[in-house]
């Protein structure tokens, strides 16, 4: 018998509370630098990038490069985009038999190419169409969870072909059962609808809804709107789903303020974590302790030179052995983003986004301990300071 998903407790439930994970970002939680935050940061949860279910259900193999995750970053949950009901439908199942605990649907990116199409934020503006996708998305999760192969759901072979690729980074799951269904969004469209907008995501009864406190047209913008979060949960936790806020949380300290004012379920730490894979760490200390100041929170969990350094080094070697090195181009912003706070900062950091390897990362480390000896007064020699 198939286990009934409005009994069977997902992790989800059992998460302890106030939750905080790793928010999805375009472009940078890829899977190193999920596995570095998994590793340094220990979040509650993380989500992987966004992946187009085009891409997905077309087999296109620099596309599902994004669903590639590790053991370690478990729960791992993909958050996918579009349009297409159909495509939400087979998406589900290959989400399911990559062995993902959850499956998070993208109705908040902002992006103009994303929105403009009709996906992302751009489903606040069709909530009918949104609603679709959430029913198509959990009828592909039941339809896997009772047998149905993926070439039943409609994939072709190309698609089946590139999947069956990926098991060998995947454990398969041995037991079909439902995973999750969540939400990711932002607060209206080009103002504030959270009312109208919440009723409508509540009749797709995902198990999470998290919010960005910005419309779409904000972008990222001005600040997040808390008191709206806090308006969104009153509204939505009533009906058994979870909420987590999202939008200018830099530290645990403000995770813990925002969660106690707002009352959400947990928050999602998304440019806080940028070059600072550490932020997460305290999170048990954080839930026993809600009432302690951002300056605890940013005095003793910060890493020193050398541990950031090591950690810049071994985040560079992993996006090569997953990403290969023609594509260390992507891995130069997480370099820049590892460097602020220290002497020289900016130097350093003007070199690091040009390097090509991790061997030019290692080589431009030595160089900085090496010339950062011998000078303490003239400051950084030209070997490193030029740009």
């Amino acid at each position: 018998m198939n286990p009934d998903p409005t009994t069977s407790p997902s992790f989800w439930q059992q998460i302890p509370q106030p939750m905080i994970g790793l928010a999805p970002m375009d472009g940078v939680t890829d899977s190193a630098f999920r596995h570095i935050v998994a590793l340094h940061g220990k979040p509650d949860l993380t989500f992987t990038e966004f992946t187009n279910v085009h891409d997905i259900c077309s087999g296109r193999l620099k596309a599902l490069d994004s669903l590639c995750y590790s053991e370690i970053q478990r729960p791992v949950i993909a958050q996918i985009y579009g349009k297409d009901p159909a495509l939400f439908y087979q998406a589900a199942h290959v989400v399911c038999e990559l062995g993902f605990d959850g499956l998070d649907i993208n109705m908040g990116c902002p992006s103009k190419n994303v929105a403009s199409s009709g996906s992302g934020a751009g489903l606040i503006r069709t909530p009918t169409l949104a609603l679709e996708l959430m029913t198509m998305a959990q009828k592909g999760i039941q339809d896997w969870a009772a047998g149905q192969t993926l070439a039943q759901a409609g994939l072709k072979t190309k698609a089946l072909e590139a999947i069956a690729q990926l098991h060998h980074n995947h454990a398969v799951p041995r037991i079909r059962k439902p995973i999750p269904l969540s939400v990711k969004t932002r607060i209206g469209y080009d103002r504030n609808m959270i009312d109208d907008w919440s009723a409508c995501l509540i009749q797709g009864k995902p198990a999470v809804i998290s919010i960005h406190g910005r419309t779409l047209s904000q972008m990222y913008k001005g600040q997040s709107d808390w008191e709206t979060i806090a308006r969104a949960a009153s509204l939505i936790q009533p009906h058994r789903i979870l909420v987590l806020g999202n939008g200018d949380i830099r530290n645990l300290g403000e995770a813990a303020t925002r969660i106690r004012e707002s009352g959400v379920n947990g928050v999602l730490i998304g440019r806080g974590s940028l070059g600072n894979p550490w932020v997460f760490r305290g999170i048990s200390h954080l839930r026993e302790s809600l009432g302690i100041g951002t300056s605890y929170w940013e005095s003793s969990h910060s890493p020193s030179l050398e541990e950031t350094f090591k950690i810049m080094v071994e985040h560079a070697s992993l996006f090569e052995q997953i990403h290969g090195s023609e594509r260390f181009v992507r891995m130069r912003k997480h370099l820049g983003w590892y460097c602020s706070g220290f002497p020289h900062a900016a130097a350093m950091r003007a070199q690091l986004v040009r390097t090509h390897s991790t061997q030019d990362v290692e080589n431009l480390i030595t160089q900085y301990h090496t010339h950062n000896q011998q000078t303490q007064v003239t400051g950084l020699p030209t070997a490193i300071a030029a740009s």
